[in-house]
């Protein structure tokens, strides 16, 4: 029995190998039904990405996760602080953390005004007012913590559960568990990834089979503009020449399988090797934007040189997500400043909001009316937060001790506020969320229990959540 039917505790048809192994008609009826593959066999045969179900009935069905790479500052966003405005300059009347990433002073104010914005009155920083609009649809989590303080540890430990070990990624477990509902897309899309502070080991399958990785589309420190999937035409031959070829290639690829016994790295390369022709098709249709409305363009900021990159990013990932991918990942790291401002706290986060606020907002905007949103679950957060007192004269450090992130739809509760910071914004008080809990509670809204979506390797079942995790049900709506 296969990995996922035995731990993951759900019903599936045979993998293509078992159906190999046990059938009598040979390569010849092989080589035939993989032509005639998508009309005459069942989708978990032809496809191992095929949609499956969850544990029981979530609310959500994909993901759009919006990482903040460099860790935006809770109190300056959506955790406004009172007393630390009143207290600027003073010193923080309590402990700082005994590890800490670098040497700090005192209290900080906030530099921006916060704003109560919708029939929920939820105060929003004037860094957003865009998505300040959409308050009333956001559940905001303002007691998240980690355990790093570290951009590369903080990185791994939100994208894969560990700081320390390589540990598959959120997206592959998610896609692990639900597989995909195109045929022809891949389950995991992550757009203009940051190739630094783990690099592809945010993103990649690890010890999962290889189809569950992200399929990377450009890197941060090129423009959006240029991000394609690589690979996907070929001008040398044609269409019928390259599914003869593949053909070819299988058919050997598995007769070596069947002498070898259980190869599930040239499996995989098999599967890739089928998806990638497959991709050929409807990989160009959704990189190419020119379909695209002028109003749906201005909505995303294309119009504008300092909202086009992240914009188009945005939309990159509503494209994909109206066309079944599962878990799309959009990275905002501007290489010049990114969000992780120990000096200059000002120009920085104004810049970097300008770039991202008016997107996310037009991407909230543009699910919520094509109905998208009800079932899609949109995450937006950094790596850490920042520390509410000072680094040097105009700076803030990083801080893992408690920090927000928010949701949107996808089943959440909106226009709610979870949890709390103490008064000054340092520390997770009151609805401890760890890492750990946001993703038992993510995976919850796919209907996926982080308990029994395990994978064994290396003689353990490995998870997610590791050996923790709980579900914030107080947030689900």
């Amino acid at each position: 029995m296969s990995n996922f039917s035995r731990e993951h505790s759900l019903v599936i048809s045979p993998s293509r190998r078992d159906m190999l192994r046990s059938s009598a008609m040979g390569f010849g009826y092989l080589a035939l039904t993989n032509l005639l593959a998508e009309q005459q066999l069942p989708a978990a045969i032809t496809n191992p990405l095929a949609a499956r179900q969850p544990h029981f009935n979530g609310r959500a069905k994909r993901v759009i996760y919006l990482f903040m790479k460099g860790g935006p500052s809770q109190v300056d966003t959506f955790d406004p602080k009172p007393l630390l405005q009143r207290d600027d300059g003073k010193e923080l009347p309590f402990n700082k953390p005994r590890v800490q990433f670098a040497p700090t002073g005192k209290l900080l104010r906030s530099p921006w005004k916060f704003k109560k914005y919708g029939e929920s009155g939820i105060e929003v920083s004037e860094l957003f007012p865009n998505v300040a609009k959409h308050v009333d649809d956001l559940c905001i989590l303002n007691s998240v913590h980690g355990t790093n303080p570290a951009h590369g540890g903080a990185c791994l430990k939100m994208h894969t559960g560990s700081d320390n070990f390589i540990r598959p990624s959120l997206g592959s477990w998610v896609t692990y568990g639900l597989g995909s509902e195109n045929h022809n897309l891949p389950g995991f899309i992550t757009i203009c990834p940051t190739l630094a502070h783990g690099g592809v080991r945010n993103y990649s399958s690890a010890f999962l089979p290889a189809r569950y990785s992200a399929t990377p589309m450009g890197v941060a420190s090129q423009p959006s503009k240029t991000a394609r999937v690589p690979f996907t035409q070929n001008s040398l031959v044609t269409r019928d020449q390259q599914r003869l070829q593949l053909d070819l290639l299988s058919n050997l690829n598995r007769e070596h399988i069947q002498t070898a016994g259980d190869f599930a790295e040239l499996e995989s390369r098999i599967n890739s090797f089928e998806l990638a022709f497959r991709m050929q098709h409807e990989i160009p249709q959704v990189e190419d934007i020119s379909n695209e409305s002028a109003a749906t363009l201005k909505l995303y900021g294309l119009d504008d040189s300092v909202t086009e990159d992240f914009g188009r990013q945005c939309l990159l990932a509503r494209r994909f997500a109206e066309r079944g991918v599962r878990f799309i990942q959009v990275t905002h790291s501007n290489t010049k400043v990114q969000w992780d401002q120990h000096s200059d706290l000002l120009n920085g986060h104004n810049e970097n909001s300008r770039e991202v606020d008016l997107p996310i907002a037009g991407l909230l905007s543009d699910l919520k009316s094509r109905g998208l949103l009800d079932d899609t679950l949109v995450m937006w957060g950094g790596e850490f937060g920042r520390t509410p007192v000072a680094q040097g004269k105009n700076g803030r450090d990083h801080n893992p001790e408690g920090f927000t992130m928010w949701m949107a739809g996808g089943g959440v509760k909106r226009g709610f506020r979870y949890g709390a910071t103490d008064d000054y914004g340092y520390y997770a008080v009151r609805d401890r969320m760890h890492v750990h809990d946001l993703h038992a509670t993510l995976l919850h809204l796919l209907g996926l229990d982080h308990e029994r979506l395990t994978y064994r390797y290396a003689g353990r079942d490995f998870r997610l959540t590791d050996v923790a995790g709980k579900v914030a049900h107080d947030i689900l709506a």
